[in-house]
């Protein structure tokens, strides 16, 4: 028998399978989906079987060496999913793989035990040598007789018995030891009973559910604190009852936190988690309980699309506008796509939900592609916070160049009230440029086209695309003068100012620098949940589905840092943040309050925020797109082409520029090339081209061949982003 392996380089040249002979050792064990360790060269390495045949053309062929992963293994549905991931993404097949699994799966990954064990010990003989043991050493072994007593009770751990006794009932065979695996994540906890739904929520479940075994795609439109997530659940709950398996998938690891204890106390141990903060043991437990069947909800942000559930019933995407589900590094895929993929796959429906929608997954909506299901009112007694604007240029001239007047006032109030606040801004570290006010001169990254952030609490300035980092000094490196200043805000000077404004009342920031460390996350949620915390600072990961009752007041403390971005998105995005954070007030009881500090008080987009306005912003944002021919009324694809050499990359690009326009239709236009924001990274210049096309059966075959083309090129670099979300 023969085995076609597809093995572990990602090179184009090398993407399809080679033949290797099964040796009559692993016949039985090898088969489609396993990883095995081939010959390659002079080396051994490691790849995935992909198919079996009895005969093979060629007349020599090699062994397979082994079977690297037993245990886990690529199923049919994985296997054609990284098909249709690699015609999607233009990646190759092995890189397709790579990005569905697990570091434990990874196919260059020679590890094969990622197991867990703990050791017992219990009895390995008869009542009556244990008897005859108890009767004859009962005063000269008293510590051996009082072990062996207590394991015959019950088998015990062996880390908590005396080595020295212990290690002497094992020679005389009374007792032995035996290695048990267990999971590193377990829910041991009374689980709660489902929430009633009102007549909104009970509509929406009848409707999504009435096509339970049905490829059928569903729009909840519920505004903030309306209980999707209850919805959520009702029909997970169904799903389950049909022996079926479900994918919630939400944006941030930050969520993972209060919706995974929400699912626990719902389903218990049938759910498994899956995020990027997991160790690499973790992420093997869930997924072998996943694979093994022993879960039917899996929980987690966009890598959890890939897990090998059983049965799928529903997948379900919360959060659904949010960019996270995008992945920014080849391949390019987007989960929304794998879900519809899978769902399609699988006979079942798929549930979008969100606030604020992406005007793609609303214009398809309009057009019944998608099923659109609102939820308009708040559950409970909450109600949507009251949300008022403060133009920040009269702030200025009052020397307010951090908080307002009225937010300041406001957040005093809620602290006497023994509420909590949260403040966004949308800027990591201290201050993000860092000039000279004598010569002018600013700190830039040697390495990349962008200025350096200040991190105060490390007095360092980092680059947060290269990650060059060096230490900040009060001298100026050009004039040697003593007149270094800052510029610009970030999570860190709010925080220093806030703590400075607000002493007797403790504070938390929340961004990537805080919540880098395993266990971060959930630690600062919790401490936030019991109100340690009366004041939390934060990005945007503060600003989408944390549910705090306490929080009456959100200050979003610059609110043009995303409007001013060279993005056609950048309204739509800015819509979607501000709602989301203003959604974190009032959710509880207590009425909520939203102040939102701008230099552009008649912008548009934050009055469609202050009104609650959803579709007022779609609408007029719809019409710009419409005019500038931007998605959804075209698709784009984005080419950056980058090198060392700013010669060679000039003239490459403008290769590739001329060859789509004698290439594409008429009416598909081609768009540069163009410097990309930013020019340089890591020493390497980029440029960028994009398409912008309706219907063009030409696309496909020009992009393939670009592709191809450069693949095997060590001067110039193509990547190639279909439907791309920031360009």
């Amino acid at each position: 028998m023969y085995a076609n392996v597809l093995v572990q380089y990602g090179v184009k040249s090398l993407d399809h399978t080679f033949t290797y002979r099964i040796p009559d050792n692993l016949i039985g064990i090898v088969s489609v989906g396993v990883k095995v360790n081939v010959p390659f060269g002079k080396q051994n390495i490691n790849g995935f079987v992909l198919s079996i045949s009895n005969e093979v053309p060629l007349t020599e062929v090699k062994d397979i060496k082994d079977v690297v992963t037993k245990e886990l293994k690529l199923n049919e549905e994985m296997l054609d999913l990284g098909k249709h991931i690699k015609e999607l993404t233009l990646c190759s097949l092995i890189s397709a793989y790579q990005t569905m699994l697990p570091t434990s799966m990874k196919v260059s990954n020679a590890k094969e035990d990622y197991n867990k064990y703990e050791v017992m010990v219990e009895i390995a003989c008869s009542d009556d040598e244990i008897n005859e043991f108890i009767f004859n050493n009962l005063k000269k072994a008293k510590k051996q007789v009082e072990l062996l007593e207590l394991i015959r009770e019950n088998p015990v751990l062996k880390k908590d018995v005396n080595g020295s006794s212990l290690k002497k009932l094992i020679e005389l065979g009374l007792v032995r030891e035996v290695r048990n695996q267990v999971y590193r994540i377990n829910y041991n906890s009374e689980i709660d009973s489902a929430y009633s739904l009102n007549e909104e929520q009970e509509n929406a479940y009848k409707e999504i559910i009435s096509h339970k075994d049905e490829e059928y795609i569903a729009l909840l439109h519920g505004i903030t604190g309306s209980g999707k997530t209850e919805v959520y659940m009702h029909l997970i709950n169904e799903v389950i009852k049909d022996d079926k398996c479900a994918i919630m998938l939400v944006p941030e690891i930050s969520l993972t936190t209060q919706i995974v204890e929400r699912f626990y106390r719902r389903f218990g141990s049938d759910v498994a988690i899956f995020h990027s903060s997991l160790s690499d043991g973790e992420k093997y437990d869930e997924y072998k309980k996943i694979m093994n069947g022993e879960v039917h909800v899996v929980v987690g942000t966009r890598s959890a699309i890939f897990t090998p559930v059983k049965n799928l019933g529903i997948i379900i995407i919360d959060e659904e506008h949010s960019q996270t589900y995008k992945q920014d590094n080849n391949p390019r895929y987007h989960a929304l796509d794998i879900a519809k993929w899978r769902c399609k796959y699988n006979n079942c429906p798929l549930v979008l939900g969100s606030a604020t929608p992406s005007f793609e997954t609303m214009a398809r909506a309009k057009k019944n592609v998608y099923k659109f299901i609102p939820l308009n009112r708040r559950i409970g007694s909450s109600s949507l916070p009251d949300i008022s604007i403060v133009d920040m240029s009269k702030e200025v001239r009052k020397r307010n160049m951090i908080l307002s007047d009225e937010l300041k006032i406001s957040i005093m109030q809620c602290l006497e009230a023994h509420e909590q606040v949260m403040l966004l801004i949308n800027r990591r570290g201290y201050s993000n440029i860092i000039t000279c006010l004598s010569c002018g001169y600013t700190y830039k990254c040697p390495h990349c086209d962008i200025s350096l952030t200040y991190h105060k609490t490390k007095n360092h300035l980092r680059c947060h695309y290269c990650g060059y980092t060096v230490i900040k000094s009060d001298i100026c490196p050009n004039c040697q003068e003593k007149s270094i200043d800052d510029y610009g805000l970030g999570t860190e000077k709010v925080e220093e100012f806030v703590k400075t404004l607000y002493p007797s009342y403790s504070v938390v920031r929340m961004d990537t620098d805080t919540t880098s460390k395993k266990g971060s996350h959930e630690r600062i949620i919790k401490d936030i949940e019991a109100h340690k915390y009366d004041i939390i600072i934060g990005t945007q990961m503060i600003a989408k589905g944390l549910d705090f009752p306490n929080v009456t007041l959100v200050g979003v403390v610059n609110a043009d840092e995303s409007l001013n971005l060279p993005d056609f998105r950048s309204g739509e995005n800015t819509f979607n943040l501000l709602t989301q954070v203003s959604g974190r007030a009032g959710r509880g009881n207590l009425k909520g309050k939203v102040i939102i500090q701008t230099f552009n008080p008649e912008n548009k987009t934050l009055n469609f925020v202050k009104n609650a306005d959803y579709m007022g912003n779609y609408t007029y944002e719809m019409g710009v797109r419409h005019m500038l021919s931007y998605p959804p009324y075209c698709y784009l694809v984005l080419i950056r082409v980058s090198s060392k050499d700013y010669d060679i990359l000039s003239t490459e690009a403008n290769k590739v520029v001329q060859y789509l326009r004698r290439s594409l239709n008429e009416s598909s236009k081609v768009l540069g090339p163009t410097t990309a924001s930013p020019f340089k990274v890591n020493n390497v210049f980029r440029f960028q081209i994009i398409i912008k096309y309706k219907f063009d059966e030409n696309i496909k075959p020009a992009i393939d061949f670009i592709d191809k083309e450069y693949a095997m090129n060590r001067d110039i670099s193509v990547d190639i982003d279909i439907n791309p979300l920031r360009i």
